[in-house]
């Protein structure tokens, strides 16, 4: 948006139209790129999504689509973070407000409702979907809008505005090749399948997994597969003929459950590994449950939401509270976390005088230890690695809050410095 330039006779009312043009542009620019802004009588900076009396917060969310009990989850429990935030008081004198926006999955419709929110919220502590996240990405960084995505590629890292929680998908299939080999009978020499989704999570896991059949002297087979394909009995037949000692699976939970009752069903009962993607709760109620109680381990960067962690406990207990009959998942927890976070970082940024956008990503990035209580230490300081390298190995339970148990309790992953090291180099 160009500032036209009064000439050196200009009338006043001319320079007067010019002034008016120039504010417009000025407030153009704000909004496409988080802008300066202004300051508020209480002397903190601001710009878009903030307000002298609110924080205005932006979910770009699946309620209608194949993620939806997810989504759903996740929006709950960032709403009851922001209820208890208010409550206490808000942020930095303000009310905190989410505006969620349901994509249903679909791309184009998240796009469009990004379009729609994104000059009027701060940070978005909801995305989900890789395909969305990636096809928002270059949007996020103009607009140094914080983001917190409910996906864990890779390819994710390296951006100042996008923050990764946790593991991406190649440190837990490096952790979950660990525990195969560790505690599951693998041995050097084994061939171990990899059901995997095309597209970056599938090709993340598998860099994953690979590295760390190398380092183990395993050999790999993979199997890649569609988010449509949810009859595995192809997949399961070509891998027990390849004589698999376990199995890998980066997929979802129909796959997930497909993959482990036909194995059983059929013979081949192997150790299988997910990544938390795989498991919903709702699977402990389908005729593959007592597979998956038997065969089947996660490997999450997140406690189970029935671990006695106090800081988990105090969460499910609002949340039951507060959504009597929703079922407590590994989203509520997932949500939660992600708000809290983003919170501490929404602080740190009025501490320093500033809720510009700009300002908020640079008070989020200067935390190395942050610590909600709900699973390991954060450290958001370095874009270019994950903020964690610990893992969870969990267990279904059908009677457990969630349908996962604590198996493994966190602990660092081996191998990962190097991994990263090489990924680098």
């Amino acid at each position: 948006m160009n500032t036209p330039h009064p000439g050196h006779r200009a009338t006043t009312a001319v320079l007067a139209a010019a002034l008016a043009l120039l504010v417009a542009a000025t407030g153009c620019s704000a909004k496409a790129d988080g802008g300066s802004g202004g300051q508020d009588a209480d002397g903190v900076r601001t710009g878009p999504g903030v307000s002298a009396e609110t924080i205005r917060l932006g979910a770009l969310t699946d309620l209608t689509g194949p993620y939806a009990t997810l989504g759903k989850s996740i929006v709950q429990a960032q709403q009851m973070w922001a209820d208890e935030t208010n409550a206490a008081g808000g942020i930095c004198g303000r009310k905190v407000e989410i505006t969620v926006k349901d994509h249903g999955y679909d791309v184009q419709r998240a796009v469009a409702a990004y379009a729609d929110i994104s000059p009027d919220v701060v940070a978005l502590p909801q995305v989900i979907g890789s395909p969305v996240v990636a096809a928002l990405l270059d949007d996020v960084q103009r607009d140094h809008l914080l983001t917190f995505p409910q996906a864990w590629a890779a390819s994710l890292l390296g951006k100042e505005s996008v923050q990764v929680v946790g593991t991406t998908y190649d440190l837990d299939m490096i952790a979950a090749v660990d525990f195969l080999t560790r505690a599951r009978g693998v041995r050097k020499g084994d061939t171990i399948g990899h059901v995997y989704f095309e597209g970056d999570y599938g090709a993340n896991a598998l860099e994953g997994s690979s590295w760390a059949a190398r380092k183990a002297g395993v050999k790999v087979v993979g199997q890649k597969i569609k988010a449509t394909d949810t009859d595995l009995s192809a997949q399961v037949s070509a891998l027990r003929k390849e004589g698999v000692k376990a199995i890998l699976i980066s997929a979802g939970p129909a796959q997930t459950a497909s993959l482990v009752g036909v194995a059983a069903s059929r013979g081949l009962r192997v150790p299988v590994v997910s990544s938390a993607p795989g498991f919903a709760p709702q699977l402990m109620k389908t005729p593959a449950a007592p597979a998956l109680a038997a065969l089947l381990h996660v490997v999450s960067s997140a406690p189970a939401v029935s671990s006695e962690l106090p800081g988990v406990r105090r969460m499910v207990t609002a949340y039951r509270k507060k959504y009597a009959g929703s079922p407590v998942d590994s989203g509520v927890l997932s949500g939660y976390n992600a708000a809290q976070l983003l919170g501490a970082g929404l602080k740190k940024a009025c501490a320093a005088g500033s809720l510009a956008r700009e300002d908020v990503v640079k008070a989020h990035r200067a935390q190395e230890n942050a610590d909600t209580g709900l699973g390991v230490p954060q450290d958001f300081s370095d874009v270019d690695r994950p903020a964690s390298l610990s893992t969870y190995v969990l267990k279904p339970d059908a009677k457990a809050l969630g349908g996962l148990v604590g198996a493994e309790e966190a602990h660092r992953i081996p191998g990962a410095e190097e991994y990263l090291k090489a990924r680098r180099s």
